[in-house]
């Protein structure tokens, strides 16, 4: 079989991108690993000793708690309640076209505003003398307490909402319009065109949108920090804490044990939707 000069210029084509990537990623990450093997200068081999001395370390322990916590918590509100609300705008708001529009530009407003501003928001109605206990008349101290959990929740929903309503958005877009008509001259109803249509149109876009919240979940350390500070209440120390402070102390060897086993983890829960969330990509 002849090799097209296609598939030669495609490849020529990735090559810088396959290049960086394979530089400042693959290089990094396999530093890490090597160095998850070695004590903390990287000479001497010590094998599992790091990996035992991260899982018994208590830090570890309650920030791996918290961010599973908060995954399980937070990425099936954030796509549930999206997917509730895209289909709100696309099936009531689609037939007036400035209203979808108008719709989805609200959505995506919480992105458009700075994360230092929305958390300088949140800590004047979340202080102990902030709007929300001023205006109820209690004392409660919201971010310094389990609460700080369900503040930091409700900040990263709100936070991210709106892309993901965007997101499904496409996702409806682009299930052909004909087959919820056909439903409905059969007697479907709402209830049975989203579990018939909508629910199997949307699966691929199920995939890379799980993808996605994972990612965005492990990547808010700004607004948990900026919240409560290097060391918050133990309801939200997160592993980007975790991180931060053995960075601060220079324990290489935790850091890259830690690494190690948080990419583990992120592969395991990602595989198994790779092929259907390339495919969403792709379409």
């Amino acid at each position: 079989m002849k090799r097209r000069p296609g598939n030669v210029q495609d490849f020529l084509f990735l090559l810088p991108s396959l290049a960086g990537v394979f530089v400042f990623v693959f290089l990094p990450f396999a530093d890490v690993v090597r160095r998850s093997f070695t004590n903390a200068t990287g000479r001497a081999f010590v094998g599992f000793d790091n990996y035992k001395m991260v899982a018994r370390n208590p830090a570890f322990c309650l920030a791996m708690g918290n961010t599973g916590r908060f995954l399980l918590v937070c990425v099936p509100l954030l796509l549930i309640i999206s997917l509730l609300l895209a289909n709100i705008i696309f099936f009531v708001g689609s037939g007036a076209k400035r209203q979808w529009q108008f719709s989805r530009n609200v959505c995506l407003l919480p992105m458009a505003v700075p994360v230092a501003s929305l958390i300088f928001v949140w800590k004047m109605a979340f202080h102990r003398n902030g709007l929300i206990n001023t205006s109820l008349d209690i004392s409660v101290d919201w971010l310094n307490s389990s609460y700080a959990f369900w503040v930091f929740a409700v900040t990263f929903l709100w936070k991210n909402m709106g892309y993901y309503v965007v997101l499904w958005l496409a996702g409806l877009a682009a299930i052909p319009r004909e087959r919820y008509e056909a439903a409905s001259v059969d007697g479907a109803g709402a209830l049975g065109r989203f579990y018939f249509i909508t629910l199997p149109g949307l699966r691929p876009m199920c995939s890379a949108a799980f993808i996605l919240a994972v990612t965005a979940s492990l990547k808010s350390y700004r607004e948990s920090y900026l919240l409560a500070g290097e060391y918050p209440d133990k309801s939200i120390y997160m592993v980007q804490h975790l991180f931060h402070n053995w960075f601060r102390d220079m324990s290489v060897e935790k850091m890259s044990a830690g690494a190690v086993i948080l990419a583990c983890i992120f592969a395991a829960l990602a595989w198994p939707f790779r092929k259907k969330a390339s495919g969403s990509f792709e379409s």
